[in-house]
């Protein structure tokens, strides 16, 4: 028999995994796929985001709505104890440019090798393969393995740690809510976030400009505005002016693109004033007043047609607030991220389920959202440690 049942082999689950046996229980990690860390592995394959460097302050305002759930977990493990407990791992840690910061080695496997092993050190037993699908009639959970079904009834407590539906076929789905649903816990609908929108590009612009950012813009939507670098694609737009964006993009039906911040509509305006010659196109006088490249252009055109106005006023304004009409968010399976889950209110301050005493719940799974840039797993960790200190409280 174990003490813990964890479910769930992402940062949120394992880092729990390593709280508890340190503390001295027996923990057994379940999770279905072949291996553990999928997703994690798949955040660092640009570079492993740990978290980020600023002020913890301005930091904990990144989490929107979730920060007053998610304060006393993020100040009781901070972006300074993941980069110790990184470090402990034979991973030290650097912040970049942005603020972000990356283990040395820029890679998620060596820290998640490293983390295996010392969970395997600790007596974690692991169990991959193992398909949770609820509990059974005798209060047991219950899991479809390759072998047949298999029922676990942990001693102290379960604790949950499923993820949201992003990227699915790196095993988390959201198959959980239905599950949760049917005890009485509050489920708020999962939806995409961190995720890119759609555009109905015309065909010319698709199959010109698909793949090329967009540098140094301010995207705007619903009364919430972000700057930094878009991708086009060929469905639309990706990218973290755009991520940061998710909730208000959400409900949104336009976004507007500024795609010179840095200037006002009149110091754009008289410079194409100024800039006008007979019989020169509007697409050289941009490149050469403002710098605009042909991806920026074409952007113009697909705001207002293949006639952009002559008027240097109204040209201007049109670079600062050239307007797209949406057709939706990016689905499930390409999002970085999930917002809704568990909410908050079915949870006690310890992350345990009001309605199912002795069932914890952290990670992604439960009902908040924040932008990349570290964000993400530094509240992942964060959960996953509150959750096992409920858990511990409970001895």
């Amino acid at each position: 028999m174990t003490d813990v049942a964890i479910i769930g082999g992402g940062p949120a689950g394992l880092f729990a995994a390593e709280r508890l046996a340190k503390a001295g229980l027996k923990v057994d990690v379940f999770d279905r796929m072949p291996t553990l860390g999928r997703k994690f592995l798949m955040a660092g394959r640009g570079g492993l985001n740990l978290t980020h460097s600023e002020n913890l302050e301005t930091f904990l305002t990144r989490y929107g709505a979730g920060q007053p759930h998610l304060e006393a977990a993020l100040r009781a493990f901070p972006p300074d104890a993941l980069r110790d407990w990184a470090a402990g791992l034979g991973e030290e840690t650097f912040a970049g440019s942005s603020g972000r910061v990356f283990p040395k080695s820029f890679k998620a496997s060596p820290l998640l090798r490293a983390w295996l092993r010392r969970l395997g050190e600790l007596g974690v037993a692991i169990h991959t393969r193992h398909d949770w699908s609820g509990w059974n009639a005798e209060g047991a959970l219950q899991f479809e393995t390759p072998e047949g079904q298999v029922a676990i009834t942990p001693a102290k407590a379960t604790l949950l740690a499923l993820g949201g539906a992003s990227w699915p076929r790196l095993g988390a789905d959201g198959g959980w809510t239905d599950i949760l649903a049917a005890r009485h816990v509050e489920i708020a609908p999962l939806q995409p976030s961190n995720s890119g929108v759609l555009v109905a590009w015309s065909d010319i612009f698709r199959d010109r400009f698909a793949g090329q950012p967009l540098k140094r813009v301010k995207v705007s939507a619903g009364g919430a505005e972000s700057f930094g670098e878009a991708m086009v694609t060929r469905h639309g737009l990706e990218g973290g002016a755009v991520y940061a964006l998710s909730a208000s993009l959400r409900q949104a039906a336009e976004l507007t693109v500024d795609l010179k911040p840095g200037l006002t509509v009149d110091d754009i305006a008289e410079r194409l004033a100024r800039a006008s010659r007979k019989g020169e196109t509007l697409t050289n006088i941009l490149r050469k007043t403002l710098a605009l490249s042909p991806v920026q252009t074409g952007l113009l055109r697909e705001a207002v047609g293949k006639d952009l106005p002559r008027d240097p006023a109204a040209l201007a304004k049109l670079v600062k607030t050239a307007t797209l009409k949406l057709g939706g968010m990016a689905g499930l399976e390409r999002a970085i991220s999930t917002a809704g889950g568990v909410a908050f209110r079915a949870l006690t301050r310890d992350f345990e389920m009001k309605a199912l005493p002795g069932v914890f719940a952290a990670g992604e799974m439960l009902d908040w959202e924040a932008p990349t840039g570290g964000y993400l797993l530094q509240a992942c960790f964060a959960t996953g440690a509150a959750a096992a200190e409920g858990i511990l409280a409970r001895r």
